[in-house]
């Protein structure tokens, strides 16, 4: 592989974020946003190739407390839109005006808080089985704010500890939040831990990541946000991810101005899966030069 498709570490916002990067320093830009728990690494099969086929830099950021980002200092918190100031500060450090965003699951709830709030800051919205913020009834508000008041106040745990890469990657497989192959789990796994002085290997992540949400926002705020979308959206589904026909999925579909949706064969991490990943980027290939043709 060329050097160019060789991931480079990079350090952004004074050393606080982590982030790899693929393609000539001096080709356009795209930033990419990984879900929760997940890592910049999660776009270690899709980059090289958008990068080959549309000649664009993908720089793939580590959200903070995630990979090698840094923690939060003790008593903060992780609020969904606090993630936002990782995408700005990015941008910032980068001297990026207007930003081609890609984006998966939780990143793409982040993209779309940024598109709807500084419309003038993003340029496209490339969104990979995600899609608006995980949201709460308003009448649950009470009960939401209690447990993540409760939950913070416990002692925080250790971060886990494991014989080796393969029992953390079996881990993660079968504690994953959704379904999850080897394959497609050992490239976040592997940039998700550090040796130990035993020879063992811990978990990078802050466990503070796993505690439940102070706030959410409600459903009719996240509607709202993605009415406020202005830029073209780009949505690709994987016909086992987290969307489909669920009838919030059809709610925020229709909020959304201008979308185009794809669904492939796949699952929640099609863009990470070995065998989904081609049909991911031919997609955006394809809709990369059609919006390039729409703007001569």
């Amino acid at each position: 592989m060329r050097a160019a498709l060789t991931a480079q570490p990079l350090a952004l916002a004074q050393g606080r974020l982590a982030a790899l990067s693929w393609g000539r320093t001096d080709a356009p830009t795209w930033l990419a946003l990984h879900g929760w728990l997940d890592n910049a690494a999660s776009f270690t099969r899709l980059a090289p190739r958008l990068v080959e086929a549309l000649d664009i830099r993908i720089i793939a950021l580590d959200f903070r407390g995630h990979g090698h980002s840094a923690h939060i200092p003790a008593g903060a918190d992780y609020a969904l839109w606090d993630y936002t100031h990782d995408v700005l500060d990015a941008m910032e450090a980068l001297a990026i005006d207007q930003a081609v965003l890609l984006a998966h699951s939780m990143g793409a709830a982040v993209a779309c808080l940024l598109a709807s709030a500084l419309p003038e800051r993003v340029k496209q919205l490339i969104l990979l089985d995600g899609l608006g913020a995980l949201n709460t009834e308003a009448e649950e508000t009470t009960s939401q704010l209690r447990k993540g008041l409760l939950a913070y106040r416990r002692p925080l745990s250790r971060a886990p500890r494991y014989p080796d890469i393969e029992s953390a990657v079996a881990a993660r497989v079968a504690g994953g939040v959704t379904p999850l192959d080897i394959m497609t789990a050992t490239p976040l796994v592997e940039r998700n831990t550090e040796p130990t002085a035993d020879g063992h290997v811990r978990m990078r992540t802050d466990s503070r990541l796993l505690k439940p949400s102070l706030v959410r926002f409600t459903p009719q705020q996240v509607l709202a946000l993605l009415s406020g979308i202005q830029a073209p959206v780009l949505l690709i589904e994987g016909e086992r991810g987290i969307l489909g026909d669920r009838t919030w999925a059809v709610k925020a579909r229709q909020a959304v101005p201008h979308l185009t949706r794809r669904v492939l064969v796949g699952g929640h991490h099609l863009h990470l899966e070995p065998q989904a990943v081609d049909q991911v980027a031919n997609v955006v290939i394809q809709y990369g030069y059609k919006e390039d043709a729409g703007q001569q």
